[in-house]
């Protein structure tokens, strides 16, 4: 609660005289008397730390300190009078607490991961959604249950369907299957985006494919609201307007952006434009904005109501309702949720009379947004859409007294220049604010982005989107065909200027990410720029530049092996080499480099010298030396041996054993390795993905399980099939 302004006299009247030792005191209560206003406005950043100090530690932390920030709360409230300044900083601590208990509650009340059949199990369950992916359908199951387990499962399971199966299961249906299901992947390494932290809080249990085809059971079950319309609506535009076009179309109207092709994507995200496929506050306002302007002119046509109540109100609200219901029809993303809780106070500070571009508005949705999904605070999501919208709102508040001066009459080209202008600063705005953390989540710079934005933005805000809502409103009338075709020509003019805009060079550079610690400190000091309004704001640009100077706080790791065993990477002079076994994932392997700061990367060769010096390969090893030219790790290079075979049994320790600090293998190396720490098969299996440091003639080793810890979303370590402690077989 805001202390009122004789507090604050107050707490100046108590404060020491301005000598040596005491001028701190005296300027800090006059600043913050100033910013009385904006007090307030840190709330959310003290509830956003008590969420991070949930899931920062590598151990649950003590469930005691879910009730720390009551105590704060209460004693701040007794404290607001006569001592604000203690009072709000309590108040701080109390907010923190609170996003710490929320975390801490989310966590808990969600169900356990799935113990998922290690083969091909049969598996029926409920159809909650489905999703149409460019080579087929992906359905979504609750209460599945599978061969040899008795109650059905808590969280949900997807499971793709083959290419070829003619069925086309429905929210609702209950359907059976032959499929093979796996839990959710554990990070590409340590310190990379957490999978798993991700599927526990949105109830998702793991996912797989289908063996054969699948048997629909039953029909018309209880399905989540608003699903089977989604599906409907996704299968009527994407039959109107086929290929990336009909995917985008269908992305914009419902959320999903399953169908839109791989090379569609890539350009959308190498322009900057992607952020018009994830439904958020432009949208949201387009849409709104069309209700509350049909609705208005609708009850205009009734003089007598309109005189006597008057339209505008009646239009907000019906304006408000359109956005919620275009909110659930999406899938409530975190940007909707930001948006719609912004409309929310926006619309009832209109209908009472008050400014509604305000920071409070976005408080309150930062609020509402962590108090129903704390852990999005880690997403992208929720980072980039908040830092958006609070540069902006912190510009317009700068630039507010310039606009709003009167004077000398306008000239005619004034008001035009002035939306033009607006339009490039809000993207060079945005874009900005945004970029620390796009570089932080996917490691990439788009700098055309305010070009392509100038083009994209006013053609999906002046045809596609109206052209998508008068084609929902037609749809049950089955007349939706035009306005698809009228919102597909747009659709069509976006995807050339992102293709276009990709193809100039060095329309999207590939950057390291962002450390974590750097982006904390970044986001810390844009909240301190943003939020204050008094010139010691300008403090914020130190931890801003901070942040960024991070970068050079932080040395890639020196080699790097896969959880499955079958990836291995030796990094020198800014070059990367892989070792890839079959079976080996792709994926993992972009995620490396993107990690790596989109560096080049070369197959080990089989025989000789690479990388001036630092690797020497031969057919059976590569030595990676250390920066002083001592071997600092070998990795073995057993032969691949066929499906189900597995290598002689040696009870010796292995040659390389002592040779280097890390020894580095595909396969598990038995027995004792006495003078070198040992990344093998076993290790990866048990621990996950490693990444290896070498430091003056040491290594340091970090395992995926090391750097998460004992969470609640992290899977045990697994155990051995038998006695022997044999890792399971390949095709497990």
């Amino acid at each position: 609660m805001l202390p009122a302004a004789p507090s604050w006299r107050w707490f100046r009247a108590l404060a020491p005289p301005r000598e040596a030792g005491s001028v701190v005191p005296g300027r800090l209560a006059a600043i913050l008397a100033a910013e009385q206003g904006r007090l307030a406005l840190w709330l959310p950043v003290a509830m956003a730390a008590g969420i991070l100090f949930y899931f920062l530690p590598r151990h649950e932390p003590w469930a005691g300190w879910r009730y720390a920030g009551l105590v704060f709360w209460l004693v701040a409230l007794w404290l607001r009078d006569r001592f604000p300044l203690a009072a709000w900083a309590l108040a701080l601590l109390g907010s923190a607490g609170l996003g710490f208990a929320l975390a801490s509650w989310h966590a808990a009340r969600a169900p356990p991961p799935l113990e998922l059949p290690r083969g091909a199990t049969g598996l029926t369950g409920l159809v909650t959604e489905t999703d149409l992916l460019p080579g087929g359908i992906r359905i979504t199951l609750a209460e599945g249950r599978w061969e040899g387990q008795d109650m059905p499962a808590r969280r949900a399971i997807r499971v793709r369907l083959r290419t070829d199966d003619p069925a086309r299961p429905l929210p609702g249906d209950t359907v059976a299957l032959r499929t093979l299901i796996r839990a959710p992947s554990a990070p590409a390494h340590p310190g990379a985006w957490d999978f798993q932290r991700a599927a526990y809080f949105e109830g998702l249990g793991g996912s797989g494919f289908a063996l054969g085809p699948v048997e629909v059971l039953a029909s018309n079950g209880a399905a989540p609201p608003l699903s089977a319309m989604r599906s409907r609506i996704e299968a009527r535009v994407t039959g109107l307007l086929p290929g990336g076009v009909g995917a985008v179309a269908a992305a914009l109207l419902t959320g999903g952006q399953s169908t839109i092709p791989a090379a569609d994507m890539q350009a959308m995200r190498d322009s900057g434009l992607a952020h018009l496929l994830s439904v958020s506050g432009l949208h949201i306002a387009i849409v709104m904005g069309l209700a509350f302007t049909a609705v208005r002119a609708a009850l205009a046509l009734w003089p007598g109501f309109a005189l006597r109540w008057g339209t505008r109100p009646f239009a907000a609200l019906a304006a408000l309702a359109m956005g919620g219901f275009y909110m659930v029809l999406t899938g409530s993303q975190v940007p909707m949720q930001r948006s719609f809780l912004m409309a929310a106070l926006v619309t009832l500070a209109l209908l009472a009379g008050r400014r509604a571009l305000n920071p409070r508005v976005l408080a309150f949705a930062a609020l509402g947004v962590m108090a129903l999904q704390p852990q999005s605070l880690l997403g992208p999501s929720f980072q980039m859409s908040f830092a958006a919208v609070m540069a902006l709102i912190a510009s317009y508040e700068a630039a507010r007294p310039w606009l709003s001066r009167t004077g000398t009459p306008r000239p005619w080209w004034w008001r035009p220049m002035l939306v033009v202008l607006g339009g490039i600063a809000t993207s060079a705005i945005a874009g900005a604010a945004t970029t620390p953390f796009g570089l932080h989540h996917f490691g990439r710079l788009q700098l055309y982005g305010v070009a392509a934005n100038a083009v994209a933005v006013p053609l999906t805000s002046l045809l596609v989107m109206p052209a998508g809502m008068a084609a929902m409103v037609l749809l049950p009338l089955g007349l939706e065909a035009w306005p698809l075709r009228l919102m597909g020509w747009g659709i069509e003019g976006i995807l050339a200027v992102a293709r276009g805009v990709a193809a100039w060079p060095g329309a999207a550079m590939a950057m390291p990410p962002l450390p974590p610690l750097g982006l904390a400190l970044l986001s810390l000091g844009l909240c301190w720029l943003c939020l204050w309004r008094t010139r010691w704001r300008l403090l914020g640009l130190v931890a801003i530049g901070a942040g960024l100077a991070s970068w050079h706080l932080v040395r890639p790791p020196d080699a790097m092996a896969a959880a499955d065993g079958r990836l291995f990477a030796l990094q020198t002079e800014g070059h990367v080499f892989l070792e890839r076994r079959p079976g080996a994932s792709r994926f993992i392997g972009d995620s490396w480099l993107r990690g790596l700061g989109g560096v080049e990367a070369s197959p080990l060769p089989a025989h000789g010298e690479a990388a001036e010096g630092r690797i020497r390969c031969r057919p059976e090893a590569c030595t990676l030396f250390s920066a002083t030219g001592e071997p600092g790790l070998i990795l073995l290079r057993p032969p691949v041996l066929p499906r189900g075979q597995r290598a002689a049994f040696d009870p010796g320790p292995h040659p390389a054993c002592g040779r280097a600090p890390v020894i580095v293998s595909p396969e598990p190396v038995r027995g004792a390795c006495d003078g070198s720490e040992v990344v093998d098969r076993f290790s990866v299996w048990r621990d996950g993905a490693h990444a290896i440091w070498l430091e003056d003639g040491r290594a340091r080793v970090v395992s995926d399980r090391a750097w998460r810890g004992d969470r609640p979303w992290v899977p045990p370590p697994p155990l051995p099939r038998s006695r022997t402690n044999e890792p399971p077989a390949e095709s497990e």
